[in-house]
């Protein structure tokens, strides 16, 4: 799913290979628009947040190889 502003007052949507003028779609329709941008947005959210989590744990991990390591 994609917006194009190009046109600010007539604004795009692609979905699914097919456009559709915003301005022209119902406001239930909007409204589902708006749902599956945030739906898109957390996802994304989430994914940056595991792939911190799994630096984090490679790092810890190093640290804890290393300090191991030492007692060896």
């Amino acid at each position: 799913m994609s917006e194009n502003t190009n046109y600010s007052s007539n604004p795009v949507l692609t979905f699914e290979g097919k456009k559709y003028l915003i301005n022209e779609l119902s406001n239930e329709i909007k409204e589902s628009i708006k749902a599956l941008q945030i739906a898109e947005t957390q996802l994304k959210m989430h994914q940056d947040t595991l792939e911190l989590l799994s630096i984090s744990r490679n790092t810890l991990a190093n640290q804890l190889r290393g300090k191991l390591k030492n007692l060896e």
